[in-house]
């Protein structure tokens, strides 16, 4: 009895120290998930303020080449916060007042030649924005990365990778998408998107890197369908200035979508 006596001591001490050791690794792997995590929303999150800030004014000249033809649009945006955004065409003649509102969780086209509103269905914001490459959900990034995807981080000596894979609400096409930033500087390199068989689909290149109003960020963004050959969209930004006061929430009515100029 004495000796059972002694031994179940150390016994329950040894699976005692274990459970500790335990309960520590998993802390421990818990908290660099967490940090791993962390770091890449906070990369993503820089990303995505670049052309945001807490406003922001835009002139952007769009060109869209296809096997059949290439048409360029010159257009104005308008940003405030992450809620809002506007966009109005200024050339060509035809395309000229066509405009696009975000507010929070919806999005309006403004057709000046019939005078019309038009509401874009949620079932819309995947289908093409002005025949190009970008969808609506592109051009107002209605879907926020860092809410609606997964992220694991890797990186090499230059890059990191950052892969967002859609969590189950997340109503999306892409089956991952992979997000690849440059170390020095801090700057988006490339998206590509995959389907739901993690085959690619099409490719966003972020280019040219130039300074707007003290910040520097890639002033062209190139996509291109991986399954439409001949097909891109490029996106140039002109200029660009952050912060203006005169950009109000006035500027995001649906009176304003309307105004003609």
């Amino acid at each position: 009895m004495s000796t059972h006596i002694r031994y179940l001591p150390t016994t329950l001490a040894r699976a005692g120290l274990l459970l500790l050791l335990i309960i520590v690794s998993l802390n421990q792997f818990s908290s660099a998930a967490d940090t791993v995590t962390t770091t890449a929303q906070q990369i993503i999150d820089e990303m995505e303020n670049l052309y945001r800030g807490n406003s922001s004014e835009a002139s952007i000249t769009m060109l869209i080449k296809t096997p059949n033809y290439q048409r360029k649009l010159t257009m104005q945006s308008l940003t405030l916060g992450e809620e809002r955004a506007f966009f109005r065409i200024l050339a060509p003649k035809k395309d000229r007042g066509v405009a696009t509102l975000k507010r929070d969780q919806e999005m309006w086209n403004y057709f000046p030649k019939i005078n019309k509103v038009m509401k874009v269905p949620p079932s819309m914001m995947m289908g093409s924005w002005m025949g190009s490459d970008f969808t609506n959900d592109d051009l107002v990034k209605e879907t926020s990365l860092v809410d609606s995807y997964a992220m694991s981080l890797a990186e090499n000596e230059t890059e990191y990778i950052i892969t967002l894979t859609p969590m189950e609400s997340t109503v999306t096409v892409w089956g991952k998408i992979d997000y690849i930033v440059s170390k020095s500087p801090l700057l988006p390199k490339a998206q590509i998107f995959y389907d739901d068989d993690h085959v690619k689909m099409r490719e966003m290149k972020f280019l040219e890197p130039k300074e707007y109003d003290g910040k520097l960020m890639p002033s062209i963004l190139e996509m291109r369908p991986l399954n439409k050959d001949g097909h891109t969209t490029r996106v140039i930004y002109e200029s660009m200035t952050f912060d203006a006061e005169t950009i109000t929430e006035d500027t995001f009515s649906l009176r304003n979508l309307k105004s003609r100029f």
